[in-house]
């Protein structure tokens, strides 16, 4: 009789357990399943009207040039056991669109998060004039220097 209690514990566990679908953990930002969505854009075929109905609206468009749409799309999940569940970058995929001045696109591209490996950037820095000190500002902190000095 406990024999059989026991076997039909088991059997009510696993058919519970086999109900259950083992799904990853992830967290996306922007536009979920972009390289899929790229393809189906055609370059000098497809106009702005067909990217706003098949991505949707930009998430940013240039700073010089407001026919240049950026979409962006960021998945993490959590790592294995080794990495102690910490995120992990899934994919990471930033597609750029050039349109020409009628609205029909000329150029696309889709950088992957090895592509971005690859990418240099500049070692100089730029001045901010907007954060240098007025005239004003200068005298003021140099008497309030000298004055705190003599102390």
């Amino acid at each position: 009789m406990r024999l059989r209690h026991i076997f039909i514990l088991i059997v009510l566990v696993f058919f519970s357990l086999n109900a259950c679908k083992l799904q990853e953990p992830y967290k996306n930002h922007g536009i979920i399943f972009l390289e899929n969505r790229a393809n189906k854009l055609i370059v000098k075929s497809s106009n702005k009207n067909d990217v706003i109905k098949i991505i949707g609206n930009p998430h940013s468009k240039s700073i010089n040039n407001e026919n240049e749409w950026i979409y962006i799309e960021r998945v993490l999940t959590k790592g294995e056991y080794h990495k102690l569940g910490q995120n992990i970058l899934k994919t990471n995929n930033v597609l750029v669109l050039k349109f020409d001045k009628f609205g029909i696109l000329q150029e696309k591209k889709l950088y992957n998060k090895n592509d971005k490996k690859k990418l240099e950037f500049s070692k100089r820095e730029t001045e901010n004039e907007l954060t240098q000190k007025s005239f004003v500002e200068k005298f003021l902190s140099s008497v309030k220097s000298k004055m705190y000095s003599n102390r």
